[in-house]
């Protein structure tokens, strides 16, 4: 199985106020606004859906939001190694670390991350967290590669799989606590296992193969989803 993980709200808890406030500081900079006021959703989207959201409310035009994306996602990584702790461990869900190992030292299992963060924002945080070595470089698939969070699991399964072909969507499962960690895993036809770690409850998660109340519950619902007809063979 090529297992996708989520980064915030999944395996990191309350770790987006850095993030926040460098994405933030990098719009003033580049765009020169001031941010608009009320809470703008973020969770489950990409940086720069979340950058463009900020933007139009402020009154930038999309030609010129669509000109500066580049800058705006260098000028965000700056911002955010520069707030970033040396330590992000004391943001681990509870039992992180421990699945993660457990399942890395299973044969036939590949992890990745799929998340909405841009990718140095993304590194910064697994490394800093000490989880960064479960998540091989040129794998996976991050808010820098498309706004549309929808297109990242096609990604993933690509980086993942042969020249001549992607990773298999039957055996691709997403791994996040959100509806549209759920919403991005359907459009591509892969599964997906939610955790209910992140601001959603279960019961708004219930679109997924199973919810899971931590990270700890996951590798049994892994387990039953690899037991379903036409799953258990590679």
């Amino acid at each position: 199985m090529l297992l996708l993980f989520d980064i915030d709200g999944t395996l990191l808890l309350k770790a987006s106020r850095d993030h926040a406030a460098a994405l933030h500081a990098a719009l003033k900079r580049v765009h020169g606004i001031d941010i608009p006021a009320g809470k703008v959703e973020a969770a489950g989207r990409t940086d720069l859906a979340i950058a463009r959201t900020i933007l139009t409310l402020a009154g930038v035009p999309a030609e010129r939001i669509d000109d500066r994306v580049g800058d705006v996602r260098a000028v965000t990584c700056v911002e955010y190694a520069r707030r970033c702790p040396a330590d992000f461990s004391d943001h681990l869900a509870p039992q992180v670390a421990k699945v993660l190992d457990a399942l890395d030292a299973r044969d036939g299992l590949q992890l990745a991350l799929v998340t909405g963060n841009l990718e140095p924002v993304a590194r910064l945080k697994v490394d800093r967290a000490g989880i960064g070595h479960h998540f091989p470089k040129g794998q996976g698939a991050y808010g820098s590669d498309d706004e549309d969070r929808a297109a990242l699991p096609a990604l993933a399964r690509a980086r993942a799989g042969t020249l001549d072909e992607p990773y298999s969507r039957e055996r691709t499962v997403v791994i996040g606590d959100t509806p549209r960690d759920i919403a991005c895993a359907r459009a591509d036809g892969v599964h997906v296992i939610a955790v209910a770690t992140g601001p959603y409850k279960p019961s708004e998660l219930r679109g997924a193969d199973a919810v899971c109340a931590h990270m700890g519950e996951v590798p049994a619902a892994l387990a039953a989803l690899d037991a379903r007809p036409g799953l258990g063979a590679a």
